[in-house]
């Protein structure tokens, strides 16, 4: 029988005591949303360094388009201001759906500290 190593490493984690498993998942759920939280932060920094940069938000320029003088680096900076946008709002998902996973998590609350 070929099995791939995620087929193996399945097999081997099932193997493992229910409470074992647990806390792997309860840990490993803390350390990512860890990274997300960081990830948000990022993101959230670079929407407003556009909207500092350009003294405008982008539902302003959404809403009534890009000025008729604007530049090269005012029609980069549209492009890259709505992909943070989408980031943010995938990592905010990310987080909601995360959460329930490591606050119902270990009993003893340490997986919870992990991602505060």
């Amino acid at each position: 029988m070929n099995t791939t190593v995620a087929e193996q490493i399945e097999h081997d984690f099932l193997a493992l005591p229910q409470t074992e498993r647990q806390t792997i998942i309860s840990y490993g759920a803390a350390l990512r949303l860890a990274d997300l939280k960081k990830r948000l932060f990022f993101a959230e920094s670079k929407l407003r360094h556009f909207q500092e940069k350009h003294n405008t938000d982008l539902s302003h320029l959404d809403a009534n388009g890009l000025p008729d003088d604007a530049g090269y680096e005012l029609h980069e900076d549209y492009i890259m201001w709505h992909h943070w946008v989408d980031v943010m709002k995938q990592v905010e998902e990310d987080i909601a759906a995360l959460q329930g996973v490591v606050y119902a998590g270990l009993s003893t609350g340490d997986a919870a500290r992990v991602g505060d």
